[in-house]
């Protein structure tokens, strides 16, 4: 008798137009989402059952979709109140909304099909803290080349690149897997990646080779605010080895310091005064543009 870890699940998702139970929910082997990995997704945090900046990822969204050649299927206003209506039905206070859409249901060919509807799936998951004392402490991290394909500016559910990369930090028991292409600092598996040095924050220059996460723009205001200066510059292998502090962001992890990279420590070893400060304005972001 095989298990099915889905069959204890009780929280509801959306398919197609129908909300139900996560567990019951099914999608046809021929999506071409699970035979090609042709779609997209997003994930939007939710804080005391807040969204948070729900416009600037749902443009990412309808970029992605736009880059792929899937026509959206609803307007913002229509996302928005799907995400709220999930929200409603799931428990968690603090939740992720995952949105996935992929090009439909059609016969295996990798030419586009005609007259296919998207496929629409969304779901909730508690929103996976991270423990304060991981964050207190600061993360290891390990370094890998990037060989992911060149558009990672596009959100596709095609992550085969970074599940590979992720599985190497995992099996190095560390957070995260920072990437680095033809000696240039591109991302992480899943987060964006950022450096200090001398007081400055840097990030990669914002181009195809990565994901602008929705906290770049996010950390750019926040900067601004509390009066850091932040460049967007190439950052070579060796500055990064050499940087007073490493940051990693994301929709879950929002701020989080990197202690070590490699074996080796990342300035002092711990988080420095430039992530600790950014964290607070995040925190303090947090309240006021959730909505």
């Amino acid at each position: 008798m095989s298990f099915n870890p889905m069959s204890t699940d009780q929280s509801e998702c959306y398919l197609n137009g129908v909300f139900q139970p996560l567990a019951q929910c099914q999608v046809s082997v021929l999506d071409r989402g699970f035979i090609f990995g042709d779609g997209v997704y997003e994930v939007i945090p939710v804080y005391g059952r807040r969204v948070f900046r729900a416009d600037d990822h749902l443009a990412r969204l309808a970029r992605s979709l736009d880059a792929v050649g899937i026509k959206n299927p609803s307007q913002a206003n229509d996302w928005l109140a799907l995400v709220r209506e999930l929200i409603a039905r799931n428990a968690p206070d603090d939740q992720c909304i995952y949105i996935q859409v992929t090009r439909g249901v059609a016969k295996r060919d990798h030419a586009f099909p005609q007259g296919v509807e998207p496929t629409v799936f969304m779901m909730s998951f508690p929103f996976p803290h991270v423990p304060e004392q991981k964050r207190a402490q600061g993360v290891a991290c390990i370094t890998a080349p990037d060989l992911r394909w060149r558009n990672a500016h596009i959100k596709s559910i095609s992550l085969l690149g970074n599940v590979l990369a992720r599985q190497l930090s995992v099996e190095s028991d560390a957070t995260e897997t920072v990437l680095i292409r033809e000696g240039l600092l591109t991302e992480a598996s899943a987060s964006n990646v950022w450096l200090v040095r001398n007081g400055r924050l840097a990030a990669p220059l914002r181009d195809h080779d990565k994901l602008e996460g929705i906290r770049v723009g996010l950390l750019q205001e926040l900067c601004g605010e509390i009066g850091i200066k932040l460049e967007f510059r190439p950052i070579s292998e060796w500055e990064l080895r050499c940087a007073d502090e490493i940051l990693l962001t994301s929709a879950t992890k929002e701020v989080l310091s990197v202690a070590t990279l490699d074996g080796k420590a990342v300035g002092q070893g711990k988080p420095g005064p430039v992530a600790t400060a950014l964290y607070s304005a995040y925190q303090e972001a947090k309240k006021s543009q959730s909505h």
